[in-house]
């Protein structure tokens, strides 16, 4: 292992990766060393190339399609994951969905997802995962500004989702800690991504409330997966780092 591959050796799992937040991660844990298996829903010819960026590094990387709203194709992607790269080290929680609009009147379909992919996939992924996670493995869980506070209105339901992911995140550290697994959140305020675009319905709210008057990179919540991903972080667990431009400040 040197300081320019500190993840030599490492296989990971990036759930919902195909673009933004999860691309980035993906990429930059095989920057680092790692191979990667990653997972997607419908963005089969984005999630190609990912893979040969990251096969352009030396690494063993696949995508596996997976719905993360199914917890059968979950726990498949974990199986697969492991057939491939021969054992899994890192698992990264990315899969997400965000339905924006006033509570009072949102669908009951939009909440079901929210609650599907954003709760009990991250549920059902990290389970089937710890039947292979070595002691001293990682999970990093990518949850939400909003589940610490919310600065605006619109996204209730979403906020609860990860707000959750604070709980379990503190809860599974405790249980985990004993084979030095460390279990940890990475908070993206906002990022301009598909779901969140720099230009979209949310940003006149958004941006008066940074501290920094910007939208994120999906490249800086990629720095600090990593960060928690690798050696430096062997004592950090139970926690969580804001990448969130201030607006929690």
């Amino acid at each position: 292992m040197t300081n320019s591959a500190p993840l030599a050796g490492k296989r990971a799992l990036v759930t919902g990766a195909a673009r933004g937040i999860g691309a980035a991660i993906a990429l930059k844990l095989a920057e680092d060393g790692a191979d990667v298996a990653i997972t997607f829903e419908k963005s089969a010819d984005k999630a190609s190339e990912l893979v040969a960026e990251m096969q352009a590094f030396g690494r063993n990387a696949v995508a596996i399609q997976a719905d993360a709203a199914s917890p059968q194709a979950s726990t498949n992607a974990v199986e697969q994951t492991v057939s491939s790269l021969g054992g899994l080290d890192i698992l990264v929680n990315n899969a997400g969905v965000l339905f924006p609009g006033s509570f009072a009147e949102q669908p009951l379909e939009e909440i079901d997802l929210q609650l599907n992919i954003n709760v009990r996939g991250v549920f059902v992924t990290t389970q089937a995962a710890l039947k292979h996670i070595p002691d001293g493995g990682r999970i990093v869980t990518v949850g939400s500004n909003a589940g610490l506070s919310v600065p605006f209105p619109g996204i209730a339901v979403y906020a609860a989702t990860k707000s959750a992911m604070e709980s379990f995140t503190r809860g599974l550290a405790r249980e985990l800690g004993p084979r030095e697994i460390t279990v940890n959140l990475v908070r993206p305020g906002p990022i301009d991504t598909d779901m969140n675009p720099a230009d979209g319905p949310l940003a006149p709210s958004i941006l008066p409330s940074l501290a920094i008057a910007r939208y994120g990179k999906a490249r800086e919540v990629a720095e600090a997966v990593a960060f928690l991903a690798g050696p430096g972080a062997a004592y950090v667990t139970g926690s969580g780092i804001l990448v969130d431009g201030g607006i929690a400040a």
